[in-house]
Order: structure tokens, then sequence, then C-alpha cells
């Protein structure tokens, strides 16, 4: 996902080079991490201003500090199927259809520190207005992935996200964009852009580091002074804003301005897409869909080949699919392409990937299904 480039692109290798002969910690502010936050606070629509930090993760939890501490209010809404890091408040998922206090999916998180994280489901705006009815007076933010890909691809309709936007601001709650996968993936806006909608704040992580460690949040003005040493909010870290990752991401993002990958990456996403479909069509024992957009997809082992509509939600994810996308994972791995171990991880395709690669994959595919269809 970070890897837009692919591995040791040569541009970004020689910016980490130069940077690691200028030295790699700091603790302080240094030029290339200004030129970076100016680089995106320049270019992307309602990030007024930025703070770097370590991890998407961080990058999260500061900016639901930075949302309670703006609204004085505790809860945050998120949305089950969406991740949003190992922070304790976001490690739930709803317990039912609609909102309720949430008990946490990871041991060591204690239900005290879930208990003002609410989950809705993807895809159901009845769910989010009965949601904001009952308590939108406590609701901080709404935080979502605009484009959920976490588990599973999971488009979003334009509708749903901007009746969201609409809800929250209606109750006085902000709305924070999760783009650490796709910022700067689908477009150099993210999926801000492709939507046209301003979120209030905005995480970022993965493509902003050019493959080495980085996340960073921002949005208006306003919000970020809340931010220490300007604000009261607490935030900090040696090693935030590492001038070796911050060197390889300043290069990423001006290479993708200077060279926008975007229309081909797609191109070939969709068109890899549709020949994974086509190898399928003639095996009915494995039906497959492929969901994709821009240069993210997602396979899966649809028990239901006459539904068309994309999936939208974890609900909608066929219950065959765990299983048998494990048995497709080891086929494929056994013809020397290995996919994410878990059906419900996205792949991604990189200006590295050549027509050669796909040309392999595609083989692959297709004697992998052709296994499964013996078995």
């Amino acid at each position: 996902g970070p890897l837009i480039f692919g591995h040791q692109d040569p541009d970004v290798r020689a910016a980490v080079e130069s940077a690691l002969g200028r030295g790699w910690s700091y603790g302080a502010t240094e030029a290339g991490s200004l030129e970076l936050a100016e680089w995106i606070t320049s270019r992307v629509r309602g990030v007024e201003q930025l703070r770097f930090v370590n991890s998407g993760t961080e990058a999260v939890m500061s900016a639901l500090r930075v949302a309670r501490a703006a609204t004085g209010r505790a809860r945050i809404l998120k949305f089950d199927g969406c991740y949003h890091g190992h922070a304790d408040s976001m490690l739930v998922r709803a317990g039912s259809g609609l909102a309720e206090m949430t008990k946490p999916d990871s041991a060591g998180v204690t239900e005290h520190l879930a208990a003002d994280t609410l989950v809705a489901p993807l895809d159901d705006d009845e769910a989010v207005r009965r949601i904001f009815e009952a308590h939108g007076s406590s609701i901080a933010a709404v935080i979502i992935e605009p484009l959920p890909a976490n588990y599973g691809l999971l488009p979003q309709r334009d509708a749903f996200l901007n009746s969201l936007v609409t809800m929250a601001r209606k109750h006085g709650s902000l709305v924070i964009f999760d783009e650490v996968i796709s910022g700067f993936r689908v477009a150099l806006g993210g999926m801000a852009e492709r939507l046209r909608i301003e979120p209030d704040l905005v995480t970022y992580g993965k493509v902003i580091g050019g493959g080495f460690p980085v996340g960073a949040y921002g949005g208006r003005r306003d919000l970020m002074e809340l931010v220490a040493p300007v604000g009261p909010v607490y935030q900090a870290g040696t090693l935030s804003a590492n001038p070796v990752a911050i060197a390889a991401g300043l290069t990423t993002l001006r290479k993708l301005e200077a060279h926008p990958p975007y229309a081909a990456l797609e191109r070939r996403t969709q068109e890899t897409a549709q020949a994974i479909v086509k190898l399928a069509a003639g095996r009915s024992a494995a039906p497959v869909r492929v969901q994709a957009v821009g240069s993210l997809f997602w396979i899966v082992l649809d028990d239901d080949t006459q539904r068309s509509a994309p999936l939208r939600s974890i609900a909608a994810i066929p219950p065959g699919h765990r299983t048998r996308f494990a048995s497709l994972f080891h086929a494929l791995l056994e013809r020397g392409v290995y996919l994410a171990p878990s059906g419900f991880e996205v792949g991604f395709f990189s200006t590295a990937h050549t027509d050669a690669d796909v040309e392999q994959f595609l083989a692959a595919f297709d004697g992998a299904l052709a296994a499964a269809h013996r078995q």
C-alpha cells in the first residue's frame, strides 16, 4: 500500500540516502518536515495545518483527542468494518445492527474505555439517523474510512457519505476522514478530493512516508491550534517527523504530482479485475467477484453470482468467502504468487507492476481456479 512506485524506487532511494548522510534523528523540527507539511497544506483543500506522528494509529488517536477537546464531548461514532489502528477506543465493533455500548474486540481493552465508542453499520442511512437522534449531543466526532479497505474493499455510496457529513454537522459533531490507506493513493487529494467533501480533520499514513514509518493528522487551523504548544491538547513524539521517512515521503508526493500515475493504475486495476472475472466465468464451482477502486482491488469468492451491486458492508460478504479464500491463497502461493493471506485484505497495484507481472498473476490464478474446480 505505501509503495505506490514499487520497492526501491530510485528517486526515493536517492532521497533516503541523502537524508541518511545528514543525520537520522534530531528530536526537533527540521527543514524537510516543514517542506512536506507546506506541500500538503498548499495542495489539499481543508488541511490548513498538519502535525506528523509515527503511524496511522497515532494519527487517529491524536485526531480523536483534538475532536473531544474542541467539542467538549466524549463519544465517537465509528463504523463496523472500518479499522482505525489499535488505539484502545477504536478496537470495538457493533454487537448489533444499530448503535449500542460496544465490547472491545481485543484483550487488554477495558469495557470502560470502549464505552464512549458507538458503532454503526456501513451503508445504513437509517442507522446513522437513529444514532444521532439518540446520542447526537454527546458525539464529539464521526470517524470513517471514506473508502473502507480494512475488511475487504467496501466502497460507499456518495449519497451515504454526504448524508453522514450533513447529519454530523447538524448535531455539532466533527467529521474525521481516515485516509491512512486512501490518502494520495486514489488521488493526490485522496478520497476527499474524489468525493468533493472537506472533513474537519483527516489522518494520513502509508504513501506520505514513501514506505517508511510516518503518519500525520491535520485539518482546520482553529482545530489544529488546539494542539500544544499553542493549545491545551498534548501530543508529542521523539521520532515523529523522522527526517529519513520525511525525505522518502516528500520525494514520493512530488513525483506523484509531476508524473500522476492514477489514471494508468486505475486502468490496469480495472482490466486485471475484469480478466479475473472472465477466467472464473467458465468455472461454475468457483464464482469470483473483484471490487476495485483506483489502484486497490479485493477478490471475493462469491456464493451469489446473481448479485451485481457492490458489497458495501461486512454483512454482505458471502459467508463462505473466508474458507474458500484460504484455499485460493495456498494454490496461488504454490504457483509463485503471494497475496495477503487474509481474505479481507485488499491488494494494490504500483507503477512497478509490468504487463508480464499481470500475465504471470493471471496464469497462476487460472491454475489455482482449475485446481479448486477439481477438488
